[in-house]
């Protein structure tokens, strides 16, 4: 399978450490379910992302894995009490990206280079759109125009 965010450019990617496969929770984890729950929900109310909730609760509150302790992971558990923002991290990301390539665009207009990559991280949303509205987790009539992005980073 080949890994979108490696999908336009020649590299090879980076190899990573794996997560230990146990799914039961250490005995030494820093916070009870609650708490975990309540810090996620507080986290998400501000508007942090869902990878950096995972982040913070690992460095900050000394919880290794939030899906071992709360049975589901931070995203699934923020979907099911109504704190996911409306379209996901990545797409937002990459949405946050395409906002910035058409700015350098408007004050750099011979830049080819960027004006390929642009084209290139259009297709990575439209693909993401693609697999998003086959899973449900997108609005349904939710399509990506390129003029209206700017107000959806604003």
């Amino acid at each position: 399978m080949i890994d979108i965010a490696r999908l336009h450019s020649k590299k090879k990617g980076k190899a990573g450490t794996k997560r230990p496969k146990s799914s039961v929770a250490p005995e030494w984890t820093g916070m009870s379910k609650a708490g975990i729950k309540e810090v996620a929900l507080r986290m998400a109310k501000e508007g942090t992302p869902a990878a950096k909730i995972g982040l913070a609760l690992r460095d900050q509150h000394g919880v290794p894995n939030a899906k071992a302790v709360l049975g589901v992971g931070i995203s699934e558990f923020l979907r099911s009490e109504g704190a996911l923002p409306e379209l996901p991290e990545d797409i937002m990301n990459l949405i946050r990206k395409v906002v910035r390539m058409q700015e350098h665009q408007k004050r750099v207009k011979n830049d080819i280079h960027n004006k390929v990559k642009l084209s290139h991280v259009e297709s990575k949303i439209m693909r993401l759109i693609k697999y998003y509205s086959r899973k449900g987790l997108i609005p349904a009539g939710w399509k990506y125009d390129r003029e209206k992005v700017a107000l959806l980073v604003k």
